[in-house]
């Protein structure tokens, strides 16, 4: 399978090459060029499926032209080694956990995949790639830990100083070996926005091979489907219409979900919910994309102004708004309604949400008004321990410190603080 650029069809290449780069040379975004089907037997006989084996096959029509399928069995084993459980917390309203993995974060699949898959595509490469990535938060974590060691790969994480919590600091600047943090004084947007220069910059490609670990390398973004069909196989037995709510930022791993549609996931409808960055709710609403910048909130991963893979979902739809509002409702929400859902919930069932989750929960709340008769699943992307602060303040309780967290707590941070490009690409030349 080819994977062309978003903005010239004509550019196209493979996945390996797709992963490689990360972007496309006139900064479009990499997309498949087509995405079949699966039979309707496999979403039939699905729960008699291992996670494993779903995971499979969904990918497979992407990869297997570069990737042998022993290999990809191998790869897939050891980006699932924890589970994604479905947890019922009210009446049709049940939440899909992702923070089951070594970083307590939904972006562990994402990374831990392209690691593999970038560690399997370096061997014999007699230059090493270096991974270039911006984080709003839990990327950097996942990227760090799961490039760590991976031979023949550099990677150099940027993020905005003082807008990512405590413990999301900690992930991505204690691990040392091939991992470099860059603590930029800005906004995420400002990170990515270096990012995106740097690929382009001939100043620094003829020298280096660099790639991407944001949710716009293929590789990244498209393993987030697994985890939207191993919660239809959980909850298929329900028999209702089943819609995801998913806290968005960047929108790749909703998008994600909608791919897993497009194979032919029975899910009727998608939420994007959004904090007050409300790029794409405002664009659902009148039909116009306009970009601002960011405004940092208590759901820090979501804080960005211009989301990249929103591009991808439109796509999707062909840039019809009519059909894509069939597919898909967003909504935003403040800083004060998300404390707000969290107390409520916490009261009523025990469940402690983090602010992007409690952010998903709204959305899908405010869906169901009008479609009752449906089984919501809101995703918790991250676990309420890395958002401690916000979870103190507003429930008055501290969360146990689980041990995937605790090993980099006494860690000492080491980044180098940066306030323009031409830092960072001083750096990158070193």
């Amino acid at each position: 399978m080819k994977f062309y650029s978003l903005n010239d069809p004509n550019i196209q290449t493979s996945f390996k090459k797709a992963v490689i780069a990360g972007i496309a040379p006139d900064k479009g975004l990499y997309f498949p060029e087509h995405i079949d089907a699966l039979p309707p037997a496999f979403f039939d006989e699905i729960e008699s499926l291992s996670d494993h084996e779903i995971a499979f096959t969904a990918i497979h029509q992407f990869v297997n032209e570069d990737i042998p399928d022993d290999v990809l069995r191998e790869i897939i084993a050891d980006t699932l080694d924890f589970e994604f459980p479905v947890v019922e917390i009210e009446n049709n309203v049940a939440t899909l956990e992702l923070f089951h993995g070594p970083t307590m974060a939904f972006k562990d699949v994402g990374a831990r995949f392209m690691a593999n898959c970038l560690g399997y595509f370096s061997k014999g490469e007699k230059q090493d790639v270096t991974v270039l990535v911006a984080t709003s938060g839990d990327t950097g974590g996942a990227v760090a830990n799961g490039f760590l060691g991976v031979d023949g790969v550099k990677v150099v994480i940027l993020y905005p100083s003082g807008k990512v919590s405590d413990i999301q600091e900690k992930q991505l600047t204690t691990l040392g070996q091939n991992i470099e943090a860059m603590e930029v004084h800005g906004t995420f947007d400002d990170c990515q926005r270096m990012v995106k220069t740097a690929f382009l910059d001939s100043g620094i490609t003829d020298h280096k091979k660099l790639t991407s670990a944001n949710s716009i390398n293929v590789a990244r973004w498209l393993p987030q489907l697994f985890y939207f069909l191993f919660a239809y196989k959980q909850a298929k037995s329900k028999g209702r219409e089943i819609v995801f709510s998913v806290p968005s930022g960047n929108f790749g791993n909703i998008c994600a979900g909608m791919v897993a549609q497009k194979l032919g996931m029975p899910v009727q409808h998608f939420v994007a919910s959004t904090n007050v960055n409300d790029v794409v709710p405002q664009f659902m609403e009148k039909g116009t994309y306009e970009p601002v910048p960011s405004i940092a909130t208590i759901s820090n991963a979501m804080d960005v102004g211009d989301p990249s893979n929103f591009v991808r979902i439109r796509h999707l739809y062909k840039d019809d708004l009519d059909t894509l509002r069939e597919n898909l409702s967003s909504y935003s929400f403040t800083d004060e309604m998300t404390r707000k859902a969290m107390k409520e919930v916490h009261y009523n069932t025990g469940y402690v949400m983090d602010p992007h989750g409690a952010v998903g929960y709204l959305g899908l709340k405010e869906y169901q008004k009008q479609h009752p008769d449906t089984f919501g699943i809101f995703l918790e992307t991250a676990h309420p321990v890395k958002f401690l602060d916000v979870v103190e303040e507003t429930l008055g309780l501290s969360p146990a410190i689980p041990p995937q967290i605790q090993k980099v707590m006494d860690r000492e941070k080491k980044s180098h603080i940066i306030s323009s490009y031409e830092e960072l690409k001083d750096f990158l030349l070193v």
